[in-house]
C-alpha cells in the first residue's frame, strides 16, 4: 500500500498539475470564443472523436502489455517489441486511410469546409496511440519521474503556444498585420487548437529515443496471436467505456433539434471540464494501480489489498467531490460567464466519474482470471443504457440528458461487475464502510447545495469549509493512520 501511495502521488502530481495547467486553456477558450459562436462546441465534438479513436487504435494493448510482461514464461522485452510494432503499424494504416478518404470523412462528420481539422486530429490520435505503449513501458519499468516529466512537457508547451496564438499574436496582428501575418492568420480560428496539439504531440515523441530501441527485440507472431485473443474483449470494453464518456458529445449535434447545437454542446463541454477533477484522480490511481495489481496478483493477501484500495479510492474521491462543490463559487470562473448555465451538470458528471472509478477497481477480477469478455459485456450494457437515455431525452432536455445518461451508464456497469465478480472472484469489500461514507457525503452535499443557493459566495464557502472539514475529520478518525506520523502523530493517538 505504501508503494501504491508513492507511485499514485507521483503519477497524480503529473496528472493533477498537468490537468490544472491545462485548465488554463478552458478559460482561454471560453473567454476568447463566445458560446454563441459554437467554436468551443467544435473543439468538444472533435476531441470526443479523438478519445474514441485512441481506444480503438490501442485496442487494449496497454493492459495486455502488463498482463503478458508479468506472466511466467514470457520475455517482457519480446512482449514490448511485439506490441509496439503492432500498434505502430495499425496507426500508420489508419492515417493512410484517413488521408485517402479525407473528403467524404470530413463531410460525414459535419466539417466539409475544414478537412484539415480531420487529418490533423487523425495524425494526433495515431501518435497518441503509439506513445501510449511507450508510456506503459515507463510505468512497467517504474519510471514515474520520466513519465511525469514528459506529460508536463507536453502540457507546458501546449499552453505556451495557445497563449501565443490566442492572446499575444492577435494583439500584435492588430498593430502590424503585414509582419505578424506571416505566422498568424486570424481566419484559422479554432483550427489553431488542433495544429498546436499536433506539434506538441510530435515533439514529445523525440524524447522516447531510448525506449524506441526496444522495437529491435523482434516480432513474435505466436505471441501476437495470443495477445490479440486476450485483448479483443478489452477493446470492446474500452470502446463501450469511452463511449460512456464521449457518445453524448458525438451524438449531440446530430440529435439535438435546435439550430444552436454547437453552442449548447460548447456550454456542456466547458462546464464538464470543472468536473474533470474526478477524472484526474481516477487516472492517477489507474496509472499506479494497474501495474501494481498485476505484479502482486500472486501475493496471499492480494484480495485484502484490493478491498483496501477500493475503500481508499472511494473515500478520497468523495472528499474531492465535496471540495469541488463546496468551492464552486470560485471554480466557476474557470469558464466564461456565458457558459455558466451548464454548471448544473457538474455534480452529476462528477458522481458518474466516481462510479467509473469504482467500476475500474472492480474490473480486475476478470482481467486476472483472463475472463475479459465479461468486461465487454458490462461496458456494452452500460453503453446501451447511456445511448438510450441520450436518444430518448436529449431532444427534449438537451445536455442535461447527456449528464444523466453517463450517470446511468456507469452505474449499470458498476453494479453488474460487482455482482458477477463476487460469484467468480469474491472479494470481501467493506460494504458497510463504503455505504456510510457515501451516505455521509450525500448529506453534506445537500448542505453544500443549500448554502450555495441561499448564502453569498464568501459566506457559502466558509460554511462549506466546515462541512468538508467534518468529512475529513471522520476520515482521519476512522481510517487514516495518522497516529504513526512523527511529531504530529501523538495528537491522533487514542
Amino acid at each position: 500500500m505504501k508503494t501504491l501511495a508513492k507511485d499514485t502521488a507521483i503519477y497524480g502530481l503529473s496528472s493533477i498539475i498537468g490537468r490544472f495547467l491545462n485548465y488554463l486553456l478552458v478559460p482561454l477558450y471560453t473567454y476568447k470564443i463566445s458560446a454563441a459562436s459554437g467554436g468551443y462546441g467544435v473543439v468538444t465534438n472533435l476531441y470526443a472523436y479523438t478519445a474514441l479513436l485512441l481506444v480503438i487504435l490501442t485496442y487494449g494493448m496497454e493492459t495486455t502489455f502488463f498482463r503478458f510482461a508479468n506472466k511466467e514464461g514470457e520475455d517482457p522485452k519480446q512482449v514490448f517489441s511485439t506490441i509496439l510494432r503492432m500498434v505502430g503499424s495499425t496507426s500508420l494504416l489508419f492515417v493512410a486511410l484517413v488521408l485517402a478518404f479525407i473528403r467524404p470523412i470530413s463531410q460525414a462528420m459535419g466539417y466539409p469546409d475544414h478537412p484539415a481539422y480531420i487529418w490533423t486530429m487523425a495524425v494526433i490520435v495515431a501518435l497518441d496511440a503509439f506513445q501510449a505503449i511507450l508510456f506503459a513501458y515507463l510505468r512497467y519499468k517504474q519510471r514515474p519521474i520520466k513519465f511525469a516529466a514528459l506529460k508536463l512537457l507536453f502540457i507546458g508547451l501546449n499552453i505556451a503556444l495557445n497563449l501565443a496564438f490566442f492572446v499575444l499574436l492577435p494583439k500584435l496582428y492588430a498593430g502590424n498585420p503585414e509582419l505578424v501575418g506571416k505566422v498568424y492568420d486570424p481566419s484559422v480560428g479554432v483550427g489553431y487548437v488542433f495544429y498546436i496539439n499536433l506539434f506538441c504531440t510530435a515533439f514529445v515523441t523525440f524524447f522516447f529515443v531510448k525506449e524506441l530501441r526496444g522495437i529491435g527485440y523482434g516480432f513474435d507472431r505466436e505471441l501476437c496471436r495470443r495477445m490479440l485473443s486476450y485483448s479483443w474483449p478489452i477493446l470492446i470494453l474500452g470502446i463501450a467505456g469511452i463511449l460512456n464518456q464521449t457518445a453524448d458529445k458525438i451524438l449531440f449535434p446530430k440529435i439535438y433539434p435546435g439550430e444552436d447545437a454547437s453552442a449548447q454542446l460548447g456550454i456542456y463541454g466547458a462546464a464538464s471540464k470543472i468536473a474533470m477533477i474526478m477524472a484526474m484522480i481516477t487516472q492517477a490511481f489507474r496509472y499506479a494501480y494497474e501495474p501494481f495489481v498485476f505484479a502482486g496478483a500472486k501475493e496471499k493477501d492480494s484480495k485484502e489489498t484490493y478491498a483496501k484500495g477500493m475503500k481508499y479510492f472511494l473515500i478520497f474521491t468523495l472528499l474531492a467531490f465535496l471540495c469541488v462543490m463546496g468551492y464552486m463559487g470560485v471554480l466557476k470562473y474557470i469558464i466564461g460567464r456565458d457558459y455558466w448555465d451548464g454548471l448544473r451538470v457538474v455534480p452529476i458528471v462528477m458522481a458518474a466519474e466516481i462510479m467509473m472509478g469504482v467500476y475500474f477497481n472492480l474490473s480486475f477480477w476478470y482481467k486476472l482470471t483472463d475472463k475479459t469478455i465479461w468486461g465487454a459485456v458490462f461496458s456494452g450494457i452500460g453503453c446501451a443504457v447511456l445511448l438510450a437515455v441520450n436518444l430518448v431525452f436529449v431532444p427534449k432536455y438537451g445536455y442535461m440528458a447527456c449528464a444523466w445518461g453517463g450517470f446511468a451508464g456507469y452505474g449499470t456497469a458498476m453494479l453488474l461487475s460487482y455482482f458477477v465478480g463476487q460469484k467468480y472472484y469474491p472479494i470481501a469489500y467493506p460494504l458497510k464502510d463504503l455505504l456510510v461514507y457515501t451516505l455521509l457525503a450525500a448529506v453534506l452535499f445537500l448542505g453544500i447545495t443549500w448554502t450555495n443557493a441561499h448564502l453569498g459566495t464568501v459566506a457559502a464557502m466558509a460554511a462549506n469549509t466546515v462541512l468538508i472539514a467534518l468529512f475529513a475529520a471522520y476520515i482521519v478518525r476512522k481510517d487514516l493512520p495518522l497516529a504513526g506520523l512523527p511529531v504530529v502523530g501523538k495528537y491522533f493517538r487514542k
